[in-house]
C-alpha cells in the first residue's frame, strides 16, 4: 500500500449493502423456501433506507430474484442484481471492505477468503469481488487486492483508532499461519487506520464455525460503547467463557485511556437443528443501517428485550427485528450475510 487507509465505523454513512442470494448450487438447496422469504424482507427492510446490490450465481437466478421482489412491489430502482457465482452467502466474509484515503475516497479492499481456515470450499467466493467488480458494480470505485486472508465479521472499529478482534480467529494457523499479532497490528495501522487493536482471549459460541468472529460476540455502537454477547445462566456451556470475555472488555481503555461503556445483550434460549446440533443464535450480529439498526430475532422470549436495549444503544435510528431463524441453520445471521459500502468520508 502507497498511503494508509481508515477504516469507517459501521454507522459512518453508507451507500448501499450487498447480498449474495442463497442459491441451489449451495448448502441452502434443502432451506431456500423457508430462506428466501428472509431475503425478500431484508432487501425490502434495507431499500427504504439505501441501495442494495445483489448477487446473483447466474442469469436464471437473476430473473428468479427479480420476479421475487417485483412481486413483493420492492421499487427496481433502489436494486441491482448482477451475476457472479459464489460458494455460500455470506457476504460478510467474501465481500469488499471499504476504507476511506487520506482525501475521503473511498477504496475497495479484497482480501483472500478461504472458507474459514479451509473448513468449506471458498474458489468462487474469493473471486466475486473482482467479478462484481469487473461489471461495474462498484461505479468507478478502486479495488485493490491484499494478500492477506481476513474475513469483515472478524474485525469492528470504534471509529477513534480502535480495533477489537479475536485471537481465535486472526491468530488460527489456517488463516495466516507466518502473521503474529505485531505483524497483523502493522497492517491494521497501514490498512484501517488503527492505532490500537484490542484481542479478546476468550469468547465462544457453540455451533459457530469461524472461530469465533468478533461480530457475533461483541460490537461497537458508538465510539465509546460496547454491547457484547452475555450469558447469565450458570448451567449453560458458555456460562464460564463468555464470563471471562466480559472482563476482558471491562479491561479495555479507549484511544484515551478510557474505559467503554459495556451493554450486555440477553442469552437467547438455545436453538438446535434437526441434528440436534446447537446453533449460534446471538443478538450481536445486528445490522446497522443509514437510519435504521436491523436485529436478528429467533422466535423466543428475549426477542424483545434485545430490541428494546439495542434501541438505547441507537437512539436515532429505527430498530426493527428480523426473524433469522431459518438463517442461523447454516451457523451464521444477519450481520454475516450482508456488507456496507461507505460514502466518502464527511
Amino acid at each position: 500500500m502507497n498511503q494508509p487507509y481508515r477504516l469507517p465505523p459501521e454507522w459512518a454513512p453508507q451507500q448501499g449493502i450487498l447480498l449474495t442470494w442463497p442459491h441451489a448450487h449451495s448448502d441452502w438447496q434443502p432451506l431456500l423456501s423457508e430462506v428466501e422469504p428472509l431475503y425478500v424482507r431484508l432487501t425490502h427492510l434495507i431499500s427504504q433506507f439505501e441501495r442494495v446490490w445483489i448477487t446473483a450465481f447466474d442469469k436464471t437466478h437473476q430473473q428468479h430474484i427479480d420476479a421475487l421482489l417485483r412481486k413483493a412491489g420492492i421499487p427496481p430502482d433502489v436494486v441491482t442484481i448482477h451475476c457472479a457465482p459464489s460458494n455460500d452467502s455470506w457476504t460478510r466474509d467474501h465481500g469488499p471492505i471499504g476504507v476511506w484515503d487520506q482525501q475521503g475516497n473511498i477504496h475497495l479492499l479484497d482480501f483472500t477468503f478461504n472458507g474459514w481456515g479451509g473448513k468449506y470450499p471458498a474458489d468462487l467466493d474469493n473471486q466475486l469481488t473482482r467479478h462484481l467488480h469487473r461489471q461495474g458494480t462498484f461505479g468507478d470505485l478502486p479495488l485493490e487486492s491484499v494478500d492477506i486472508v481476513l474475513e469483515g465479521g472478524a474485525i469492528e472499529v470504534d471509529g477513534r483508532g480502535g480495533l477489537l478482534t479475536t485471537t481465535r480467529c486472526l491468530l488460527s494457523p489456517m488463516r495466516n499461519p507466518d502473521l503474529g499479532c505485531q505483524a497483523l497490528e502493522a497492517l491494521f495501522c497501514d490498512l484501517f487506520g488503527i492505532k490500537h487493536t484490542l484481542w479478546l482471549e476468550h469468547g465462544h459460541l457453540s455451533g459457530d464455525d469461524t472461530d469465533s468472529h468478533i461480530d457475533i460476540l461483541a460490537r461497537f455502537c458508538n465510539p465509546s460503547t460496547i454491547a457484547y454477547t452475555a450469558c447469565d445462566d450458570p448451567q449453560d456451556e458458555h456460562y464460564h467463557e463468555l464470563g471471562e470475555m466480559e472482563t476482558e472488555l471491562r479491561h479495555f481503555r479507549d484511544a484515551d485511556g478510557r474505559p467503554y461503556t459495556l451493554v450486555p445483550l440477553p442469552w437467547p434460549e438455545a436453538r438446535f437443528d434437526p441434528s440436534g446440533r446447537r446453533l449460534p443464535a446471538t443478538y450481536a450480529n445486528f445490522l446497522i443501517l443509514n437510519g435504521a439498526v436491523l436485529v436478528p430475532t429467533y422466535g423466543v422470549p428475549q426477542d424483545r428485550q434485545a430490541i428494546t436495549i439495542l434501541s438505547s444503544c441507537f437512539p436515532e435510528r429505527e430498530v426493527i427485528g428480523v426473524d433469522c431463524s431459518t438463517l442461523i441453520r447454516q451457523y451464521g445471521s444477519l450481520h454475516c450475510a450482508t456488507m456496507q459500502i461507505p460514502r466518502k468520508a464527511p
